[in-house]
């Protein structure tokens, strides 16, 4: 199950990221946790040290790896030079699966160690002073998009992403790729707009899209967004002693977690539950198929310098069975 986080910058989406990372570890879910945000705070959101969030692996420098690894026998793709970020998946290519070990992981991963559980951490990697003039971190976040194109998951096993704040999640077709996303607003006019841009973008493929407020102090903060953002409303977070000590650098387990708090959480797994029953593989290839034709009309086809389209399987559905089937890997 492929679960986003969204909201504008600010707005608690790596801490409520991080807070629904624990939850489902602590209940012994597998959970592979990437963070997709421009700015880097998950890992340390999850407990590491500073230092040591600083020096996971970014995947944007695995990138040949990557390519290399999931195109395997694939005869559309001659080689990982001409695949980009939107490559789909076809016959021969390899597949990831959430609790499997491969190379991309051992490259990238890193096991976390919460008090209740382990992750796996991935981590695009920060946008640095060389990038500066020359890049856009929409290239940053190509390999796990690509990745996520090439993942098979199953209902209990998650896949928690902590997006680049506001809309550039729309940049790429990446914002389609997620069983449910949840917008994290505050009850400010600012806070809403963020929600009212990812409603109309996600309007024509069917995003779920369900909306958590935080920092919501009273019931004029509550009802502020009712009536802002209607039955798209979940739940809501107050302030919060756990996170405040975490904040000042002093973390307590998650088992201590206060009594409000965990039932937001609990909402949010349900509601994440309930998204996945909705998955269609049919439709979720279409959208893998379309975004990636638009990304090799408008530039793929000429930085690749081949045709991209023909990358695309016709006869290909990306779709579970195949992993609780336990098929052999595609080499």
């Amino acid at each position: 199950m492929k679960i986003a986080f969204v909201g504008k910058g600010g707005s608690g989406k790596t801490t409520l990221s991080s807070l629904f990372i624990r939850r489902l570890a602590a209940v012994g879910l597998p959970v592979l946790a990437v963070d997709a945000d421009i700015n880097q705070h998950l890992g340390v959101a999850l407990g590491l040290e500073e230092e040591v969030a600083a020096t996971l692996p970014a995947m944007g420098g695995h990138l040949t790896l990557i390519k290399d690894y999931l195109r395997g026998s694939n005869p559309r793709i001659a080689t990982a030079d001409h695949m980009i970020k939107t490559s789909p998946p076809g016959e021969g290519s390899r597949l990831l699966r959430v609790t499997e070990d491969n190379p991309v992981f051992a490259a990238c991963a890193r096991r976390t160690e919460l008090d209740d559980g382990t992750v796996r951490l991935l981590a695009t990697g920060p946008f640095t002073t060389s990038d500066l003039g020359v890049a856009c971190y929409h290239s940053k976040v190509g390999a796990v998009e690509l990745c996520l194109n090439h993942l098979v998951d199953g209902r209990d096993e998650y896949v928690v992403v902590d997006m680049t704040a506001g809309s550039d999640s729309f940049a790429s077709g990446m914002f389609t790729r997620f069983d449910m996303t949840f917008l994290v607003a505050e009850p400010t006019r600012k806070g809403v707009a963020v929600y009212r841009q990812y409603k109309e973008y996600a309007r024509d493929y069917d995003v779920a899209l369900r909306v958590v407020g935080n920092k919501v102090q009273d019931r004029a903060d509550l009802e502020f967004l009712r009536a802002e953002v209607g039955d798209d409303l979940l739940t809501t977070v107050g302030h919060s002693e756990w996170v405040r000590a975490a904040e000042r650098g002093r973390p307590q387990r998650f088992a201590d977690l206060g009594e409000a708090d965990a039932s937001a959480l609990a909402a949010l797994h349900i509601a994440a539950d309930d998204a996945y029953g909705l998955r269609d593989w049919e439709r979720y290839t279409r959208q893998m198929v379309h975004f990636h034709l638009r990304n090799a009309e408008n530039w793929g086809n000429a930085r690749t310098g081949v045709d991209l389209a023909s990358q695309v399987d016709p006869g290909f559905v990306l779709r579970e069975p195949s992993f609780h089937r336990g098929a052999p890997q595609p080499v």
